[in-house]
């Protein structure tokens, strides 16, 4: 086994160790989830799609939210199935590396996202006169672009990824691939990959974490001075959906880093856990944050059910 999985190209993927036999049982819920997530968030872009209301900076920026979600649970969902279902648990290195790209990638983005919906709020509240003539939609289209793309150029030396040696038996420790479990893996000078990808999560994560922080602190202190108790409760409930997706997303991701770094003790079980955590748990949960926290899109769906019935 070790000597044939270090000479090929072809990866194991790791599902639930020690758990093979609830494989059956397990791809239930999985396949439940799978499809909430797929229906939640094209509903999300269906009702902002549809309705000229939410046709406003914040919806569009939630719009692409939902399609990052979309194509994170689309990215990762055949490989952790295909493990499921006992079709396969074997990855080439150029899908594994195309699987990582995305991966890493859409985090970037959502990353990117959730700061610009907190530079929606703090304008909203903290400059509401010139909210329409800063926010405007032209510059909220450019401000997604420029998102995917520093996403996409960011994430581009995984490419490097191709042209490492891997000399240790060819075993992931997810049911996906992921850079740093590559890297593991190689044989090669990872030196630049490393610190590359360290700077990277600094630089887009971390940065973006500590500007959506350093917003809420205006929004608390503009909020503060405002003198009725109901407008000040008004003006922090425009948030609460935001922030509810904030710590869904950083959550995850922050537990699954500190896994990886410091969990090496722990049972290869647990990393499989947080590693679908990380994956499924955003997706799932912003379509339902945002529907019953978002007055509009609330209201907009029950009418769209309503007609349905």
């Amino acid at each position: 086994m070790s000597a044939s999985t270090t000479n090929s190209s072809v990866f194991i993927l790791t599902g639930f160790p020690g758990l093979d036999q609830y494989y059956p049982w397990f791809s239930i819920p999985f396949s439940s989830i799978y499809a909430m997530v797929f229906m939640g968030n094209c509903l999300v872009l269906h009702v902002i799609r549809t309705e000229p209301s939410l046709h406003e900076p914040m919806f569009y920026s939630l719009a692409l939210l939902a399609l990052t979600d979309l194509c994170m649970g689309l990215s990762t969902v055949h490989t952790v199935l295909g493990i499921l279902w006992g079709l396969s648990q074997e990855v080439s290195l150029d899908a594994c590396i195309a699987q990582t790209y995305f991966v890493h990638g859409l985090s970037c983005t959502e990353s990117g996202v959730l700061l610009a919906m907190a530079f929606d709020r703090f304008t909203a509240i903290c400059n509401p006169l010139r909210y329409r003539s800063i926010l405007t939609n032209s510059r909220v289209i450019h401000f997604m672009v420029t998102i995917v793309l520093r996403s996409a150029v960011s994430i581009l030396p995984v490419i490097r990824l191709k042209f490492f040696h891997y000399c240790r038996p060819h075993v992931l420790s997810h049911s996906f691939c992921l850079h740093q479990d590559l890297l593991r893996l190689a044989c090669s000078d990872i030196r630049f990959n490393s610190f590359y990808a360290l700077a990277l999560v600094i630089c887009t994560l971390l940065l973006d974490a500590v500007l959506i922080l350093i917003s809420y602190v205006f929004i608390l202190h503009t909020v503060l001075a405002i003198a009725s108790r109901e407008e000040r409760l008004k003006s922090l409930q425009t948030c609460v959906s935001h922030l509810c997706a904030v710590l869904v997303f950083y959550i995850p991701i922050i537990g699954l880093t500190m896994v990886h770094r410091f969990g090496k003790h722990l049972s290869p079980l647990v990393h499989v856990l947080m590693g679908n955590i990380y994956i499924l748990f955003p997706p799932l949960m912003n379509p339902i944050i945002y529907s019953v926290k978002t007055q509009q899109i609330r209201s907009r769906m029950k009418k769209w059910f309503s007609l349905k019935m």
